[in-house]
């Protein structure tokens, strides 16, 4: 797969959905299934394999997602990366909780099970060689949460995010392709080598929600900037970039995507509305701007999103 391939349960009937969903996620990774309390489930997912890695990068509501043994004949690993929302993983009698930024590893020959909140994840299935080659003790790590607050946790999840920009443009050169692959098993075990440094965990998610409960109360302001929400928050710039960096993005990329995702859904449950208009309740001084953004976000100008059926 060259590109980035996108899928979407927005043009399936609501009934149907679910069993979309189910199909999807067992083509990709072979014996998981997706269970949801949610009746007006929706989800978005991103498919991407560059030389020896898979990657998906979902994005739906509450679930529960299981995934049955899977027989190969070589051995592999699977590495769930949490980007928003949080969940907890269950395998091998181990329960691992994963806030932003956190990673863990499994075995997809064995089964495994994880509750998620609303959420998006970057999930990366790989051969497990080329990491033990580079991390040895590899074997104790798998089901344990890895810490995303270290150093190496944050570079290895701005590489990961960082990559997904260069999907659209189709690169089939294999030396890119192993030059990928190489940098992310190293920086894959630099990660693994500093997780076991954690931080204080409380301190750390009652700032973070309070931070985050400021950006979506403020998101139709067109002015809402870093310096707003530290002073709302009573923290220093610098604290709330870490905050950003440690869920692999920044304050304006963070502020941006959620007024996108806002806007599409008003788009749809306001088609009287002007593109205009949404631009506008949604913090953009400029519709031209929001287009662009739009279509870069989803691929589709916001008229298409709109008209799709």
């Amino acid at each position: 797969m060259s590109v980035v391939e996108k899928f979407a349960t927005a043009g399936v009937a609501p009934p149907e959905r679910l069993r979309y969903w189910n199909d999807l996620v067992d083509r990709v990774y072979g014996g998981t299934f997706v269970n949801t309390p949610d009746q007006d489930f929706s989800g978005e997912m991103w498919c991407w394999s560059v030389g020896e890695l898979d990657m998906i990068r979902p994005r739906s509501g509450p679930s529960m997602v299981g995934r049955l043994p899977r027989d190969s004949a070589s051995e592999r690993i699977i590495l769930h990366l949490q980007c928003r929302g949080t969940s907890q993983h269950r395998q091998d009698g181990v329960t691992s909780v994963l806030e932003p930024g956190d990673f863990v590893l499994g075995s997809p020959h064995r089964p495994y099970a994880i509750d998620l909140s609303a959420h998006e994840l970057l999930v990366v299935e790989f051969p497990r060689q080329p990491l033990v080659e580079r991390f040895p003790g590899l074997d104790d790590a798998l089901s344990r949460r890895m810490c995303g607050s270290s150093p190496g946790g944050r570079v290895f999840h701005d590489f990961l995010l960082s990559l997904w920009h260069q999907g659209d443009q189709g690169m089939q050169d294999p030396e890119w392709e192993q030059g990928v692959n190489a940098v992310f098993y190293d920086l894959a075990a630099l990660a693994m080598r500093g997780a076991g440094r954690d931080e204080p965990r409380k301190v750390e998610t009652a700032f973070r929600n309070r931070v985050l409960a400021v950006v979506d109360a403020q998101l139709c302001d067109p002015f809402l900037r870093t310096t707003t929400i530290a002073q709302a928050c009573n923290a220093s710039v610098r604290t709330v970039q870490n905050l950003f960096a440690a869920m692999g993005t920044t304050p304006s990329g963070y502020i941006l995507e959620r007024r996108l995702l806002r806007a599409s859904d008003r788009l749809l449950a306001r088609p009287e509305a002007s593109i205009t208009e949404v631009a506008f309740e949604h913090g953009f001084n400029d519709s031209a701007y929001f287009t662009r953004c739009f279509r870069q976000h989803f691929g589709l100008a916001p008229r298409e999103w709109r008209s799709r059926p």
